[in-house]
């Protein structure tokens, strides 16, 4: 399977239940070097499918996780700054417009944190603001896709992940 979630939903991180093993398979060990992560923050349920199928349809073979809230991104990246069993993203593709607190509130959380701060991160807006693009280049995103209407244009997001992650 190219996508892993925490649970079925994927809407949630529970510390509860989402504890990483402690002996991974083999094929876990292999693929964990050269797996990349990336974690999608996004709320909208129709914009998370086609994400998922980009990146399908771009074959990345990834390692997909996802949380619907700013709320949930930042828990997550606390997470990840305290436990050294759960790793940092490769990747994290962040909607602008979050409940709870918005995509400028997670990066600038995430750029605080001492093992995620130089992960690389794609907003992702329907608006097309050059301001909004100025602001995340400022706080540290390492590019913007505006989210189209037009569902091709959209599955080009998946070569956009690509030239991210390769140049990483």
């Amino acid at each position: 399977s190219w996508i892993n979630t925490m649970e079925e939903s994927g809407s949630t991180l529970s510390p509860d239940r989402d504890q990483p093993s402690d002996s991974p398979s083999p094929k876990d060990e292999v693929n964990a070097s050269t797996q990349k992560h990336i974690l999608l923050v996004e709320d909208n349920d129709a914009d998370i499918l086609l994400i998922r199928e980009a990146i399908e349809t771009a074959n990345l073979g990834v390692t997909l996780q996802f949380v619907k809230d700013g709320e949930e991104a930042v828990a997550f990246l606390d997470r990840v700054g305290i436990d050294n069993t759960v790793s940092c993203p490769d990747l994290v593709i962040l909607d602008i417009n979050l409940p709870k607190l918005d995509g400028w509130q997670v990066l600038k959380h995430m750029r605080k944190n001492q093992r995620c701060k130089d992960a690389l991160v794609l907003p992702v807006s329907t608006a097309d603001s050059a301001r909004d693009r100025e602001r995340m280049a400022h706080l540290g995103a390492n590019g913007y896709f505006k989210k189209p209407s037009d569902y091709s244009e959209f599955m080009k997001l998946g070569d956009v992940i690509r030239s991210l992650l390769k140049g990483n």
